[in-house]
C-alpha cells in the first residue's frame, strides 16, 4: 500500500539541519504516526513521502518555506524587563508569550540591564531541513481517526 492522503503511515527520522547537526530523531523511541494529507506534519515531509511504501528508506530536504517559514524580524522585540517580575531570565529560555496573533512561544535572544530581547520565531524557522526517513508502516486510516484528526491506538493519540 502506498502513502496517498488518509493514509496512516508510521515512520522512523533523524532530521539533521545543513551542517550535518541531529536536531530530532525518533530512533530508539516509538516510530512517528500521522495521516498523511491533513497537514499533521510540515508539508515538505507529507510531500517528499506522497506515494511511498512499507519498507522504503529515503532522504528528504525540506526548505524553510516548506518547513517551519522564513525568519520573520518583526517578530522580534524588546520588552522591558519589569515584564516578567521576578523571575530569572536567561538566552534560550522558552516562554508562552499572548501577541496579536494568539498564544505563541517565544524564545529569549539577549537579557540587557532594562530590557528582555525575545524572538517569536519558531526555532527552526529560516533552517533547511535533512529528514532520514524509514516507513515503518501504511494502513487506511479509520472513520474515527479521519473524523479526530489524528491516529488512535497505540503510539497514536489517547483520550482521556
Amino acid at each position: 500500500m502506498q502513502i496517498a492522503k488518509n493514509t496512516v503511515v508510521s515512520i522512523h527520522y533523524t532530521l539533521r539541519d545543513n551542517d550535518g547537526n541531529i536536531l530530532d530523531s525518533s530512533i530508539g523511541k516509538d516510530p512517528l504516526l500521522y495521516i498523511q494529507g491533513i497537514g499533521n506534519l510540515i508539508p515538505g515531509m507529507e510531500e517528499g513521502l506522497e506515494g511511498r511504501s512499507k519498507g522504503e528508506k529515503l532522504d528528504i530536504k525540506v526548505s524553510p518555506e516548506k518547513g517551519y517559514g522564513v525568519r520573520n524580524d518583526s517578530l522580534i522585540q524588546k520588552v522591558p524587563r519589569t515584564a516578567f517580575g521576578d523571575q530569572e531570565v536567561k538566552p534560550g529560555m522558552q516562554f508562552q508569550a499572548q501577541t496579536n496573533a494568539g498564544a505563541q512561544i517565544v524564545t529569549i535572544t539577549e537579557v540587557g540591564l532594562e530590557n528582555v530581547t525575545v524572538d517569536g520565531n519558531h526555532p527552526l524557522a529560516g533552517v533547511g531541513l535533512n529528514f532520514s526517513v524509514e516507513v515503518m508502516e501504511v494502513r487506511p486510516a479509520t472513520e474515527d481517526e479521519l473524523a479526530h484528526g489524528h491516529v488512535h491506538g497505540p503510539g497514536g493519540h489517547h483520550h482521556h
